[in-house]
């Protein structure tokens, strides 16, 4: 059974950085996408960078750019998402998700979450 689990969230200053990690995806074959969503309360739940499994260029939502990378270590089997000059507005919960596309099926895969606060 997959299961996704992120880590590295936590409380952090304003400016600050985190370096979140996604793990458990190893047997997940068909994989085309990876990335990160993330939601805060009340609010619905928003992409904030995502990354084709075929070479393509990373893309990030306009909140995150410049200050977001999203990689991938395939050694470790490992998704991150490198943030940085933290505000208090990417206060969240940061969910892993990738997703599967093989013939007609096409589904995704989710993490339960790490909470990211950022204090002023």
């Amino acid at each position: 059974q997959v299961r996704l689990v992120e880590s590295g969230g936590g409380l952090v200053q304003f400016g600050g950085s985190l370096n979140l990690s996604c793990i458990g995806f190893e047997k997940i074959r068909y994989i085309y996408v990876m990335g990160w969503y993330r939601q805060a309360p009340g609010k619905q739940r928003e992409l904030v960078a995502y990354m084709p499994t075929n070479g393509a260029s990373p893309k990030y939502a306009d909140s995150a750019k410049g200050r977001f990378t999203i990689s991938r270590d395939s050694a470790k089997n490992t998704l991150f998402l490198q943030m940085n000059s933290l505000k208090p507005k990417d206060s969240a919960v940061y969910y892993c998700n990738v997703g599967v596309h093989y013939l007609h099926d096409e589904h995704e895969y989710w993490g339960q979450g790490t909470q990211v606060t950022v204090s002023t």
